[in-house]
C-alpha cells in the first residue's frame, strides 16, 4: 500500500491500522470533525481497494453473486452490497455505481486482492472484466451539508458515491490527481480532516465498518446491513439461506450496540477488547469492542458486538472502561420483525 501525497499537507499526521498511509488529522481533529458535520470537508480514504468491472453482463453477474438487487441499478445511482461465505457470514461489503459502462466499486483497505481473486473464480462464461485498479484510482470523500454544492462541475472524477446510509459523497479519482483535486476542492471552500474525523461522526452515525465492527461470524442482521446491503426479495446468492432463515424464523445470536463510553478515563478500548456486564462484581464476557473515537460533541464513543439476551439497559464495560449502551440493532430483530435502525445523519 502506498502513501498517499496528501501526507505532506501541513499539519499532516499519519493514521494507524487499518488506515495506514493516509492522515489522521490535520493538527486539530476536533475542529475538523464540526466543520465536516456543519459546513464541508474532503477525507482522504486513498488507501481504500477500488475495482472496475466492465462487460456486458457485468450487473446480471453481480446480482447472483451479492445480497444487493442491482439487474435495474440505473446509471449514477449507488448501492451497498454484501459478499457472503456459503454460511452467510459476512466476507466483503462493497460500495458500487455504475456508469452504463462500467461499474466501480471501493472496498476496505487490502480487502482487493481477495475479492478481484473470488470475483475472478465466478466469472466462468460470462462477459464480464475484472480489475483491481487500486494503483491507479483512489476514494476521496466530501462530508457535510455544502458536499453538493463543492462538488459540482468538478473535473476530474471517474465516478461518484452516495452511500445512503452515511450520507457522504465519495469521490473516485485517479490516483495521481487526488493532490489536484482535493486542493480545488479546498479551494472551493472544504476543510481537510482526517480519518479522525470521518470515524467519529461514523460511529455516531451508528454506521459499522467491515474488519472493525465485525468478525470471522457476522452476519448481516447483526450489525443492520440488512437493512442498507441486502434485498430480501430476488434470487438465489452464496449464503442466502442463512438470511432467509433469521429474518423468517429466528434472531441474529448478536446484536451492535453504541457506546457511550467513560469520559473521566484517559484511555479508549481497543480494537477487539472484550465487552462485560458486571453484575455483583461478577464480570462476563458478552462481546467485543469495535471501533472507538472520541467525537467533539459526544466525547468518547463506540461500536460493539453484543450477545442478543444482554438487557438493553444493562451498564457494560468495553476493555475495562465503563460503558452505557444505546440500541442501534434491536433484540427482536429478524422473524419479520420490520426493523428501523436508530441512524444519526450527519448531513
Amino acid at each position: 500500500m502506498s502513501t498517499s501525497l496528501l501526507l505532506s499537507w501541513p499539519g499532516a499526521v499519519e493514521a494507524a491500522w487499518p488506515d495506514e498511509g493516509v492522515a489522521w488529522h490535520y493538527g486539530d481533529p476536533m475542529r475538523e470533525q464540526r466543520t465536516a458535520e456543519s459546513a464541508a470537508a474532503i477525507v482522504d480514504r486513498s488507501n481504500r481497494g477500488v475495482l472496475r468491472i466492465t462487460g456486458g453482463d457485468r450487473l446480471t453477474w453481480l446480482h447472483s453473486l451479492t445480497t444487493q438487487h442491482l439487474t435495474g441499478l440505473a446509471p449514477g445511482n449507488t448501492a451497498q452490497a454484501l459478499v457472503l461465505s456459503p454460511n452467510g457470514h459476512v466476507e466483503h461489503h462493497l460500495t458500487l455505481t455504475d456508469d452504463g459502462t462500467t461499474t466501480w466499486l471501493h472496498v476496505e483497505p487490502g480487502t482487493a486482492p481477495s475479492l478481484t481473486e473470488f470475483l475472478e473464480s465466478m466469472r466462468f462464461m460470462m462477459r464480464v472484466e475484472v480489475a483491481d485498479v487500486s494503483a491507479d484510482y483512489a476514494v476521496l470523500t466530501v462530508l457535510g451539508l455544502r458536499g453538493d454544492d463543492l462538488t459540482v462541475g468538478l473535473d476530474g472524477v471517474t465516478a461518484r458515491l452516495e452511500p445512503d446510509s452515511f450520507g457522504v459523497i465519495d469521490l473516485v479519482v485517479a490516483r495521481d490527481r487526488l493532490p489536484e483535486l482535493a486542493g480545488e476542492l479546498v479551494r472551493r471552500g472544504a476543510a481537510a480532516a482526517g480519518m479522525w474525523a470521518f470515524e467519529a461522526l461514523r460511529i455516531a452515525a451508528h454506521v459499522p465498518r467491515l474488519g472493525l465492527d465485525t468478525d470471522h461470524r457476522t452476519i448481516p442482521h447483526e450489525v443492520g446491513w440488512i437493512e442498507t446491503a441486502v434485498h430480501l426479495n430476488k434470487g438465489c446468492y452464496r449464503g442466502q439461506e442463512t438470511v432467509a432463515r433469521v429474518h423468517n424464523l429466528g434472531h441474529p445470536p448478536r446484536r451492535l450496540v453504541f457506546l457511550h463510553l467513560d469520559g473521566s478515563v484517559d484511555r479508549l478500548p481497543e480494537h477487539g477488547d472484550p465487552v462485560e456486564t458486571a453484575d455483583d462484581g461478577t464480570r462476563a464476557t458478552v462481546g467485543f469492542t469495535g471501533s472507538a473515537a472520541r467525537h467533539y460533541e459526544l466525547g468518547p464513543i463506540g461500536l460493539a458486538q453484543v450477545k442478543r439476551n444482554v438487557p438493553v439497559d444493562a451498564p457494560l464495560l468495553a476493555g475495562g472502561v465503563a460503558a452505557a449502551q444505546e440500541v442501534i440493532v434491536p433484540p427482536d430483530a429478524g422473524a419479520n420483525v420490520k426493523v428501523t435502525l436508530r441512524r444519526r445523519q450527519i448531513v
